[in-house]
């Protein structure tokens, strides 16, 4: 058996009933194009494989990978790619727009990294279906107002609408994480409502609101609007970062004062 190796973060996941939720929540079919993220040793692989008779899986660790391909074989058209999910091109298995799905169990140290990466590459994704912690789930998914909501749930609603669809115990795990964890479902926006203009800007700005979460956004955000930058969005200054939506972080990022 192979050990679970913590400098890539592996809990395996083997609980038949949390495995047979993901891949009903997921529903794979004949003819989609769905990428794993870590099949580890295979307990969700073999379900999507089976479901959808076609499957990418991208593995860093080199030693689960033939172990992985005997134990599948014959169970349908199974492709893995030996590379660094932060560094792979997802788009590179895209034969159209929009047609990846994607279904991991991300490494809890590298989750919001990997979030952000595959976000780069949306234009290429149809859905994601992601375990990871369970406060960092309900972070993404987090509405305004919310004590979890913050610069996390901004940035990835910005690009995808998201929900925490349940949660996983640690002894659906081996070896079991210290922590719950959830499973997360992303949808790209398509079109998106509000679109930032400057993307790094509108980064900064939020990463700015979020850095003193109980100073006003007057204040939080000094370097970032002024007076005439609220009054033109129709944006309260006295407000909070934790109040204020994601298309409100957007207008102020995109408003530009007249010459």
């Amino acid at each position: 058996m192979h050990q679970p190796r913590k400098r890539f973060g592996q809990n395996f996941l083997h609980d038949p009933v949390t495995i047979r939720r993901i891949l009903d929540a997921v529903r794979p079919r004949p003819g989609e194009r769905l990428v794993e993220i870590g099949p580890g040793q295979g307990a969700i692989t073999r379900g999507l494989l089976e479901l959808a008779g076609s499957l990418d899986a991208i593995e860093l660790d080199r030693d689960l990978i033939e172990p992985l391909r005997e134990r599948l074989q014959g169970l349908g058209d199974l492709r893995i790619h030996s590379a660094d999910a932060l560094r792979f091109d997802l788009c590179s298995l895209a034969t159209v727009p929009a047609s990846l799905r994607i279904v991991g169990n991300l490494p809890y140290n590298l989750s919001t990294p990997l979030l952000f990466r595959f976000l780069e590459q949306a234009d290429c994704l149809l859905d994601l279906h992601l375990m990871l912690q369970r406060e960092v789930a309900e972070r993404i998914s987090a509405d305004p107002g919310s004590k979890v909501y913050g610069r996390l749930s901004v940035m990835v609603q910005t690009w995808c609408e998201a929900e925490t669809l349940f949660r996983i115990g640690p002894g659906a795990f081996t070896p079991a994480p210290k922590v719950e964890s959830a499973f997360l479902r992303l949808r790209p926006r398509r079109p998106l409502p509000h679109r930032p203009d400057d993307p790094a800007h509108h980064a900064r700005l939020v990463a700015a609101a979020f850095s003193q979460r109980r100073k006003t956004l007057r204040n939080s955000l000094a370097g970032f609007a002024d007076a005439a930058a609220f009054a033109a969005t129709g944006i309260d200054p006295v407000l909070r970062a934790e109040n204020l939506d994601v298309a409100g972080f957007i207008r102020l990022a995109n408003y530009r004062a007249p010459d």
